[in-house]
């Protein structure tokens, strides 16, 4: 409780002489300082992403090509249309060589 007591009085001694600077009310500073480090913290538990590989890149682009060869008129997989159309990419990018 001490610690939390010291924290707001070394907040309220940053915001106080930055309100007065700006001319800004204290409240509107102090929101504008806490949306900015719960953007900041938001920011940082952003999920990382992920490298895509240069493989994946080849089977995305061989797959992409293979796919209608694989599907009906009306945009439907045909009968084990979408594994053939994978094994085939997977054939065309080089896996297993």
């Amino acid at each position: 409780m001490a610690m939390a007591n010291q924290m707001r009085a070394l907040a309220d001694a940053l915001l106080v002489p930055v309100a007065t600077a700006t001319g800004l009310p204290p409240q509107l500073v102090q929101g504008f300082v806490e949306g900015t480090t719960t953007g900041a913290v938001a920011a940082a538990k952003a999920p990382k992403k992920r490298k895509v590989s240069a493989y994946n890149r080849k089977y995305k682009a061989a797959f992409k090509r293979v796919a209608p060869k694989y599907k009906l008129k009306n945009g439907n997989w045909r009968k084990d249309g979408f594994r053939r159309a994978v094994r085939e990419a997977h054939k065309i990018a080089g896996r297993g060589k």
